[in-house]
């Protein structure tokens, strides 16, 4: 029988469509990929081609490397195509006007481009810990930078991984968007985490992480500062959360000594999504409280994994509602065995 599960947090239901279930071996991907070499002349992140992009805002470079030039190990650089207009150096308080009916303001904001390596043909998979503690890193100085505006409510990182996510570049790299307003499903997220707070007194996400790690069914992997986990109601096969293990608001909160923690759970995780399931596409992103919600004690920010396994239809765009043709416990089981060794390589090795 098909369940109905729904989302502690959010208080929206999934179908787990267990009739439909596929197991764990046919998701894994079929074509070979392709292979990619490790510098790209033609590719404008790779390591020559620094002219080709806009000025860097923040690097980690090797000794005596000159700034926008080669010697980077993370760099981050504002998009060329960006969705949002940056500001001028000293921006008034954004204010919202009516055009008619309608109301409108100016679309400023920031949009930046993470490059996660100087090798074309890495990603946070196949990365050491060590170069995804910087990815982090970057991420964190970034956040805490572009939150000191006035202006910026809400601030969004995420990866595309693979055309299906909507990556248009094969060399690795995240983005930032930094916006003026806060959508209202962020918002939708945060009425139901306060009136949960309000009810029990409570956070909903750490009620959902304690029960996770009691039980263990679904739990992927753990260490002291982050634990992964498929979640109960998840709403695409494989969908992966990595939740903070201390109560944080906000991503802004988070630590150095957070950012090691971080940085070990994801690449194992993201390591055995492409040895498990050939390498799919996905998008990750950091869901955290808005600028004026960071010291609130009912949110808690976590990184979210949504791998493109399956394409939404008439029913998801119609309903609101996801149909998920993966049982989470299994999906979990998947991983949890992906990043085991082999006992047939183990003997022959």
């Amino acid at each position: 029988m098909p369940e109905l599960r729904q989302d502690f947090a959010t208080k929206e239901w999934v179908i787990i469509a267990t009739e439909r279930a596929k197991r764990p071996e046919d998701w894994v991907r079929q074509e070979p990929l392709e292979p990619l070499p490790e510098h790209d002349v033609n590719c404008p992140f790779c390591p020559g081609n620094e002219a080709k992009t806009p000025p860097e805002v923040f690097s980690l470079r090797e000794v005596n490397s000159q700034t926008n030039g080669p010697g980077w190990r993370v760099r981050a650089i504002p998009n060329k195509f960006a969705a949002l207009a940056a500001p001028p150096e000293e921006s008034p308080r954004l204010v919202r006007s009516r055009h008619g009916l309608y109301l409108q303001m100016p679309g400023i904001g920031y949009h930046e481009v993470i490059i996660e390596s100087p090798r074309h043909n890495k990603s946070p998979a196949t990365m050491s810990v060590t170069e995804v503690v910087e990815i982090i890193l970057a991420y964190q100085t970034r956040y805490v930078e572009l939150d000191r505006d006035p202006n910026v409510q809400l601030i969004t990182i995420f990866r595309n991984h693979g055309p299906l996510a909507g990556a248009s570049l094969r060399h690795p790299h995240s983005q930032l968007v930094a916006t003026p307003v806060v959508p209202l499903h962020i918002r939708h997220r945060l009425y139901e985490a306060q009136r949960h707070y309000d009810a029990l007194g409570t956070c909903v996400f750490c009620d959902m992480l304690d029960f996770e790690l009691q039980e263990k069914e679904r739990v992927i992997l753990a260490n002291e500062h982050f634990a992964a986990f498929v979640p109960y109601a998840a709403r695409v096969p494989y969908e992966i959360w990595i939740v903070p293990r201390e109560h944080q608001a906000s991503f802004g909160q988070s630590t150095i000594e957070q950012a090691a923690g971080l940085a070990a759970v994801l690449q194992a995780v993201l390591s055995r999504l492409y040895h498990g399931l050939g390498d799919p596409d996905y998008n990750y992103v950091i869901n955290t409280a808005p600028h004026h919600s960071s010291g609130e004690p009912f949110y808690h920010w976590h990184l979210q994994i949504l791998p493109r396994l399956t394409t939404p239809a008439g029913f998801e765009l119609g309903s609101g509602m996801h149909i998920n043709v993966s049982l989470p416990e299994e999906a979990a089981a998947h991983l949890r065995s992906a990043g085991e060794p082999d006992p047939k390589k183990t003997a022959e090795d």
